[in-house]
């Protein structure tokens, strides 16, 4: 292998001292030239032309021009060697063919490449006085301009060779179909290793084709420069595809032919190279099979200067193997698809010219394994098996290293051995548990034999199919599922078996994990059950079933609270409905029931936070300890859920919480009434109340203590900085509640407590007092005849439920609602007073005290008197 040094393009002008071309006319290569039938033999087995990668000394190289039998001027071809660029060849490395003579128009000539030579050219000349003796003059004198022709020649029908099969690959996509040609131009890019223009697919629909497709703005390559004749063949990373070569100014101002590097050096040095009988014209060479068909890009001329038709032959050097790989060395083959395409890429000239031939993927086995013919295709982006043969799966013993010389049948192609192929990595071993099994790419490269990539294959259905992982499906909303197999390569369809036995076909790719798929399955219109996933695959006689099952949407856990010494633990939340359990080490929490006992050692039953859809607390069993968790300990809670599944959340045991227990309380007594509460928590509204408090562990000065009723609509915070709220020791606390101050006048009903540490964490609720408005009694006046009725004259009547002359309520005086009077009567009571059941506290029975009056003979409204008169307006 050499590598070609270049001078940039003025450099190389202003040696040879000649102007440069007009590259957007010299440049096309658009005119049709004579054939040259060309095939070389080597060790006694011949190939065509389009199959000769490289020359070798010794090889025999058969030449014979196609001219037509009308052709009037007779061409001379000369076959000259080359040895370097400072080293002119002599003279007997020059053959002179005479295209004319009969003989060798019918038989051609055969010539022996000679030792020691690096490059060999072929001139088609008209023939002149003295034709040969200039030509080979010109070679002598100037042997570097025909060396760097010889190479340029090669390189820039490699380079026209990529760029045609890209071209004529996109016009096989119907110009309409822009997911075919964005697909295809991925596939062909890929293999071809070319860029093309992305703006085209930005374009509308209808001229996305053209604009692959056209000269001058389609996809171009580098200039190549520093790249030999060998890079070319062997390397096609240096000469990737480049949009802006169509825009420079060497490049005509985007008027330029599909290929530019090579090319541009070509023109210039045969367009200036010229003696006094010949100019000379560059020949870029189309092998086909024996064929080369010539294109030029200037017409030949037959005056003086007489044009020269320069074509370049391989280089004569050591083959070096295409270095083809897998483009995805994870990826799984199927051999049971009716088309299989195996994707390999890095040597562009494998698939852009027939250098590659008598392909096979060799599968070691028995008897020497099995080999399958394949076919390059950069349309389809690989690799195309031929066929594939029926047969019983394979005891395979993958062999990586298997002789390469298995994948030739003796008979047909060449035995001759050939040179060692580089060392390559060792090839993806097939995934253990699955049916993988691997296959060696084999072929020839010229005259030799090489080793392509060792691929992985399954040639088998995938057998027992199941659920991957624990994946939940959820109903009424679109799911990924992970299903593994044996082999998923040979994967068709996964369909969705509805309860009414009609399929929905759903969407699956390759997960990393080997032989595992990732499905995406919409289950909107499924409600939660048992389903079951239709599993067909390529080359499997019935489909595989595989059972799944879907749930309602789960609950949503946000956050799960345990403090140190606390038997519960309150969860927070979506949907908490479904929890059926927590679980923390071995302790099991229920829900808890709607009152439970505190934490704190009393009987007096506190009141649980209302178990909501989104707050849920959960309790130990009755009579159960604490647990001794540490403070900071980080645990695992498992939620066990109505359906059977689990969710976890991670949560860390919080500090205690504040405790405090009820010590005493005592209710002012600021105002006189006649009202004798039964009631001991009864707390008139008008009243304050004090009231102290013990503390299990030191209340802090910053503390607080909360009071509410049960929805929160009255709330008020006791502090010490608020001075309602006294520390007597660090356990001990005296507290004083003005309910008119803190709730106003409209407050009534059970009040509750509860300690607030400075950082904002709560204790339990403890029973307060139950706040009561008191209505006010003027006076009780009764007639003489203990047979009649008797009034009792006040105000904010309202708020009486009930009074009775008995604790039993045997016939109660009721108070409808909304009553506005002021006197209610009632049967004669006892001295001792009457009964009162107040509508803030309908429960307790309460005892007035009030002497009885002589009947006053003023009229007054009753309860029964205010009914009558409410009818009546009714009525009006």
């Amino acid at each position: 292998m050499f590598r070609r040094l270049r001078l940039a393009g003025t450099l190389a002008a202003a040696l040879l001292g000649c102007p440069l071309l007009h590259a957007a006319d010299a440049a096309r290569f658009d005119l049709a030239g004579p054939k040259v039938d060309v095939h070389v033999t080597r060790a006694g087995k011949t190939l065509p032309i389009a199959q000769v990668p490289n020359l070798q000394p010794g090889d025999k190289i058969w030449l014979r021009a196609e001219l037509p039998p009308t052709q009037s001027v007779h061409y001379l071809l000369v076959c000259a060697f080359l040895r370097g660029t400072t080293n002119p060849p002599p003279d007997n490395w020059f053959s002179e063919i005479q295209t004319w003579n009969k003989k060798v128009r019918e038989e051609g000539v055969t010539i022996t490449v000679p030792a020691e030579a690096q490059q060999v050219i072929l001139f088609l000349a008209p023939e002149t006085g003295g034709d040969f003796s200039t030509l080979r003059s010109a070679v002598r004198g100037r042997p570097g301009i025909f060396v760097r022709a010889s190479q340029d020649l090669i390189e820039s029908g490699f380079e026209q060779a990529r760029i045609e099969t890209y071209l004529a690959a996109i016009r096989r996509v119907p110009p309409d179909d822009s997911k075919g040609l964005a697909e295809h131009s991925d596939l062909l890019s890929r293999t071809l290793n070319l860029k093309p223009n992305g703006d085209c697919f930005k374009r509308p629909v209808d001229t996305q084709s053209t604009c692959l497709t056209q000269a001058g703005n389609q996809s171009l390559l580098d200039d190549g420069h520093g790249q030999s004749v060998a890079d070319a063949l062997n390397d096609g990373s240096n000469s990737d595809l480049i949009n802006q070569a169509s825009y420079t100014r060497l490049a005509g101002g985007g008027n330029y032919s599909p290929y530019v590097g090579a090319i541009v050096d070509l023109i210039r040095i045969t367009s200036t190279l010229h003696t006094a009988k010949y100019q000379y014209i560059p020949a870029i060479a189309f092998p086909d099979g024996d064929a080369l068909n010539l294109r030029l890009n200037t017409p030949p001329s037959f005056n003086n200067p007489k044009s020269v038709i320069v074509i370049g032959l391989p280089a004569i050097q050591a083959a070096v193997p295409p270095p083809l790989r897998s483009t995805n060395p994870e990826n799984i083959s199927c051999l049971l698809k009716p088309a299989v395409v195996l994707p390999v890429e890095g040597a562009p000239l494998v698939f852009s010219t027939a250098l590659a031939h008598d392909l096979a993927l060799h599968i070691d086995g028995p008897n020497g394994g099995t080999d399958i013919p394949v076919t390059p295709d950069a349309y389809q982006g690989g690799l195309v098996l031929a066929h594939v043969p029926a047969r019983k799966p394979l005891p395979l013993d993958s062999n990586p290293d298997s002789n390469p010389d298995t994948a030739a049948n003796s008979d047909t192609k060449p035995n001759t051995p050939g040179v060692a192929p580089e060392s390559k990595p060792a090839a993806t071993a097939p995934h253990s548990g699955t049916n993988a099994i691997t296959g060696t790419i084999t072929g020839f490269w010229g005259f030799d034999a090489f080793k392509g990539p060792t691929l992985q294959l399954q040639d088998t259905p995938g057998k027992d199919w199941k659920l991957a992982d624990d994946d939940v499906l959820i109903a009424g909303r679109e799911n990924h599922l992970m299903l593994s197999s044996t082999g998923t390569a040979c994967l068709d369809t996964v369909s969705l078996d509805t309860s009414a036995g009609r399929l929905i076909e759903t969407k699956w790719k390759p997960a990393e994990k080997p032989a595992t798929v990732d499905v995406t399955i919409s289950l909107k219109s499924i409600d939660p059950g048992s389903l079951h996933l239709a599993i067909k695959q390529f080359g499997g006689d019935k489909a595989d079933s595989v059972a799944a099952k879907t749930y309602s949407e789960p609950a949503r856990l946000t956050a799960l609270e345990l403090h140190a010494g606390d038997t519960t633990a309150d969860l927070t939340g979506s949907s908490l409905d479904q929890v059926q359990q927590l679980t923390i080490n071995n302790l099991v929490f229920a829900p808890a029931p709607v009152s439970i006992p505190s934490n704190q050692d009393t009987a007096t039953p506190i009141p649980a936070p209302t178990n909501s859809d989104t707050q849920l607390r959960f309790t130990l069993p009755p009579n159960s300890q604490a647990p001794k968790l540490k403070v900071g300990e980080h645990l695992t809670a498992r939620f066990s859920l109505n359906d059977g599944r689990t969710l976890t959340l991670p949560v860390t045991v919080a500090p205690p919480r504040p405790s405090v227990t009820l010590i005493s309380k005592n209710i002012g007594q600021a105002t006189a009434t006649p009202i004798h509460l039964a009631g001991e928590d009864d707390l008139p509204s008008n009243e304050q109340l004090t009231f102290s408090l013990k503390s299990v562990a030191p209340f802090p000065r910053t503390g607080k203590i909360e009071i509410s009723n049960a929805d929160d609509s009255l709330r008020t915070t006791l502090s010490v900085a608020s001075n309602n709220l006294v520390l007597q020791n660090p356990h001990t606390l005296l507290a004083t509640l003005d309910p008119v101050k803190d709730f106003g006048t409209s407050a009534f009903g059970p009040l509750r407590l509860r300690p607030v540490s400075p950082d904002g964490t709560t204790g339990d609720w403890l029973p307060l007092v139950t706040l009561v408005r008191l209505p006010t009694f003027k006076d009780l006046r009764c007639p003489p005849d203990a047979t009649q009725t008797c009034t009792i004259t006040g105000s904010s009547l309202y708020l009486v439920d009930s009074i009775a002359t008995d604790p039993a309520f045997t016939a109660p005086t009721t108070v409808p609602e909304g009553f506005v009077g002021t006197t209610l009567t009632l049967p004669r009571p006892a001295k001792a007073g009457f009964f009162l059941r107040l509508r803030d506290d309908p429960a307790a029975t309460n005892i007035v005290t009030l002497p009885i009056l002589p009947q006053s003979s003023t009229g007054a409204i009753t309860p029964a008197t205010a009914a009558v008169a409410s009818k009546s307006l009714s009525k009006n």
